[in-house]
């Protein structure tokens, strides 16, 4: 396409691009927004090398006049957004890019690997947050996974409010808290369960948490307290009926004297079966396979569009959008605000087609209520001339997430499937319906 647009002259047409999705997955309720930070150091060192621009040319993909704008080619258009740990609906354009057509093509596939991915998992931890009701959840699902998207998992999961995650690189890398517990290798690689229990507290303190369902879950809690006394941290059951066992745990552990030490459950989890768990007498869960997965749906199905090009180089934009049957487009440039009824519970996600004056609003605004609390602008400026101003700490991210659930009807906390907490609706400033 870039060579093509290149050789036509279209490569310097200005245009907008959205991302955004048609749908949310499986029926649920709101999407949540997870990425925006990788994605914006991404884009920042986002080069063709002298490696790359030799293997296009020796593999004849692209023509020399292509490769001598690869070799130069620095974004330097404007990219607005929804702020992370936001949450986002049907056709919300959670990101928009301007730039000259040839500058925003080539970046189509690097955001959508990023935002489709973290998308996903930040969705499924969310419902898998509010299914635990505040007890604690740490992220394990590194061996379920491509390594570097482990990463990027243990990240996304953080902002949706996980408390922390076994990979010690998301540690490294975002500063994501981290722990962890041994796995039935270590119990096995010693002489007996006692002799495991007794090296791991011995090196890591009373304070560890101790794998408990290696042989006999009644067995190994006494040896455990034998063991670590009455004031050892955790243990963890990760196989048989969890429910059931739990109780059962609880039961012993208090009758033992270590009323204070927690019932940590892993085991194949996913917000279901955490709902389910809601009554057992449990202090936490690690969760893997489905975070990771995305709990059933392990992409957001996000897509990115051309909405509005300019007729040559400093022409006005103009509107444009695919009319094909089974997936037509909107065309025009967009404007989202979130509206809010008089309990301050957002009841619209209102999209005002190629606005202006919201569009000032949103670089001054960015994420901030408006004071009468009847409207939110949504988008942030992140990239601005080619240099990122919208970066913003994990912490931000994550506290913006609790903030824009508490925003939603309880509607939208269901887990069953639904409809999207709130409509999308689209038209001009001033217009209804």
């Amino acid at each position: 396409m870039l060579q093509a647009a290149l050789d036509s002259g279209a490569a310097n047409r200005r245009a907008v691009f959205e991302v955004f999705a048609r749908h949310l997955p499986h029926g649920r309720r709101y999407g949540v927004v997870a990425g925006t930070g990788r994605l914006l150091d991404a884009i920042e060192k986002y080069r063709f090398g002298p490696a790359e621009i030799e293997f296009l040319r020796e593999s004849r993909v692209v023509n020399e006049a292509t490769l001598s704008y690869l070799a130069s080619y620095r974004f330097g258009g404007n990219i607005w957004g929804y702020a992370e740990g936001d949450v986002y609906f049907p056709g919300s354009p959670i990101l928009v890019v301007e730039g000259t057509f040839g500058e925003a093509v080539l970046l189509e596939t690097l955001l959508l690997s990023v935002l489709n991915h973290d998308c996903a998992v930040a969705s499924a931890a969310s419902r898998m947050v509010t299914a635990a009701g505040g007890r604690s959840l740490i992220e394990m699902g590194s061996r379920r996974t491509h390594e570097s998207a482990a990463v990027a998992a243990a990240r996304a999961a953080y902002i949706a409010g996980f408390g922390s995650t076994s990979n010690l690189a998301a540690r490294f890398v975002y500063g994501v808290p981290s722990g962890g517990t041994a796995a039935h290798a270590f119990t096995l690689v010693h002489d007996s369960e006692k002799d495991a229990f007794l090296a791991q507290v011995s090196s890591l303190g009373r304070a560890t948490t101790l794998l408990v369902d290696t042989f006999d879950v009644a067995a190994a809690v006494r040896s455990a307290v034998s063991v670590a006394g009455p004031s050892l941290g955790a243990v963890r059951v990760d196989s048989g009926d969890l429910a059931a066992v739990a109780f059962s745990v609880r039961s012993q552990l208090d009758s033992l004297g270590a009323t204070d030490t927690r019932i940590i459950l892993t085991g194949d989890l996913d917000e279901y079966s955490i709902a389910g768990l809601g009554v057992v007498p449990v202090d936490g869960y690690g969760v893997g396979t489905s975070l990771v997965t995305g709990s059933g749906a392990p992409t957001a199905a996000l897509v990115y569009k051309l909405v509005a090009r300019s007729p040559g180089a400093s022409d006005e934009l103009q509107p444009v959008a695919k009319r094909s049957v089974g997936k037509p487009g909107r065309g025009g440039r967009k404007w989202p605000i979130r509206e809010f009824g008089p309990d301050n519970l957002a009841v619209t996600e209102r999209i005002l087609m190629d606005d202006p004056a919201c569009g000032d609003r949103s670089a001054s605004e960015g994420h901030s209520a408006s004071e009468d609390h009847s409207s939110r602008v949504l988008l942030r400026e992140l990239v601005r001339s080619g240099s990122v101003v919208g970066r913003e700490s994990l912490a931000e991210a994550r506290a913006r997430h609790a903030s824009a659930l508490a925003e939603l009807p309880p509607y939208a906390l269901q887990l069953s499937r639904g409809y999207p907490a709130i409509p999308t609706v689209f038209g001009r400033n001033g217009e209804e319906g």
